[in-house]
């Protein structure tokens, strides 16, 4: 019952708000909008509700058991943040620059919205890294609630891609993509500084 109070009483709305911009960043759903429009076009349908689901499982079971998975390897926190640092910020690079350093298949999407939509695209290596490099400075329920609020966004965006790609066209998608990089590439290099000159 104790463990249980301690973890609610860690919430903190900055934290929280924090994490979602962070992970908002991370997976770029607004980015992805073109690809998921593309995505949609081949398979015929999205199961909005399913991929997100699946998005909020992976990262949940994550976060709670990623650490364990961490200690199997003998890898401390701080090591694989900056590591998590260093995968943001080629990720940034990507949103800044418009280029691809990491490749997705979408070739072999057979009938369902998990795979790869859910992973690897939106609860992939990035997302995952992120996870485990927020547990170093985040408690977890604001980690948790995080990542239930971008989860709200993921279901919308994938249930409403066509329109929101209509509606901000390519060029406001680019924006937003790039300013999104700029916050990415910024939190990649404080999560860098901050582990690696402990």
């Amino acid at each position: 019952m104790n463990s249980i109070y301690q973890f609610f009483s860690d919430f903190d709305s900055q934290e929280v708000f924090s994490s979602f911009l962070i992970f908002f960043a991370v997976m770029d759903i607004l980015g992805s909008t073109a690809i998921i429009v593309n995505f949609r076009r081949k398979v015929g349908h999205i199961e909005a509700k399913k991929a997100t689901i699946a998005v909020g499982i992976i990262m949940s079971t994550f976060l709670f058991v990623g650490e364990s998975l961490l200690r199997l390897f003998h890898v401390d926190i701080s090591s694989f943040s900056v590591a998590g640092g260093i995968v943001l910020f080629i990720l940034g690079l990507e949103m800044v620059l418009n280029i691809d350093i990491f490749k997705i298949d979408t070739e072999d999407v057979g009938s369902s919205s998990i795979v790869p939509l859910a992973f690897p695209m939106l609860a992939g290596a990035g997302t995952l890294t992120t996870i485990l490099a927020l547990k170093a400075e985040y408690k977890d329920i604001n980690i948790l609630g995080g990542t239930l609020i971008n989860l709200i966004f993921v279901y919308i965006i994938l249930e409403y891609s066509e329109w929101f790609e209509r509606k901000l066209g390519r060029a406001g998608l680019n924006v937003i993509r790039k300013v999104m990089g700029i916050v990415l590439l910024s939190i990649a290099v404080k999560l860098v500084k901050t582990h690696l000159f402990l």
